[in-house]
């Protein structure tokens, strides 16, 4: 049976309220071509909340084009198609919106999940220097930060996501395809009677580098799967 691939990225360059589906019918990787799943693209359009970006958007966006050749190689030996989907900056409306909309395609085995995210991005060229002193070193207390999120974002609560972003502003720049993933989970929990098993953890953490005085930057990354039985 063919895997189908969703990739939802957020969107760096343009300003949108909603999200966006590619012009493109394939996108070409180093190892070989994936195919876009113009089935699943009518499907969402049809819903009336997405729009097409531009060729131009596309090929500027790399939060989406980052995770291809990685899908490519784990999706070798399967027939795949993709859905790429650029994410723009959604109010919690929004989000709960168009993870109604996925919820049902998660519910399918036969669909893959990519959330593309990096984690705090410290620093003054970031706008952006949250430290808890009571926390040791400037890149512990953004370790700390970041654990934090991870845990809440582990515990499957969108609002309590939404909660952490508000109070501390953390910026973790695929907050929106998070926040889309969240709501969808969550609704297919209160929708399903069959009651799906979810589960997310978060398997690796690393900083770009350890901050030490308010001077320098640094971007984190963090890795998670989510399990649904």
């Amino acid at each position: 049976l063919e895997k189908r691939v969703f990739i939802l990225g957020p969107s760096h360059h343009v300003r949108i309220g909603g999200c966006a589906l590619s012009p493109a019918k394939i996108y070409r990787t180093p190892l070989y071509d994936l195919s876009i799943n113009q089935q699943v693209y009518d499907e969402l359009y049809n819903t009336g909340l997405f729009e097409e970006m531009s060729t131009l958007t596309d090929e500027d966006e790399h939060s989406i084009e980052m995770q291809l050749p990685y899908i490519a190689k784990i999706m070798e030996n399967h027939q795949v198609t993709i859905v790429p989907v650029l994410v723009g900056s959604l109010t919690t409306e929004k989000e709960a919106s168009y993870g109604a909309v996925f919820s049902k395609f998660i519910a399918d085995p036969n669909n893959l999940f990519v959330i593309s995210s990096d984690f705090c991005h410290w620093g003054a060229r970031f706008h952006y220097q949250y430290y808890d002193k009571s926390w040791g070193d400037i890149h512990h207390s953004i370790q700390k930060l970041d654990e934090m999120g991870m845990k809440i974002i582990e515990s499957l609560t969108p609002s309590e996501f939404t909660s952490y972003l508000r109070k501390f502003g953390n910026t973790i720049c695929g907050r929106h395809p998070i926040g889309v993933l969240l709501n969808a989970v969550n609704i297919l929990q209160q929708t399903t009677s069959n009651g799906h098993k979810m589960s997310l953890k978060f398997l690796y953490y690393a900083q770009s580098s350890q901050c030490l005085s308010m001077h320098d930057s640094s971007v984190s990354y963090a890795a998670g799967s989510l399990q649904i039985e």
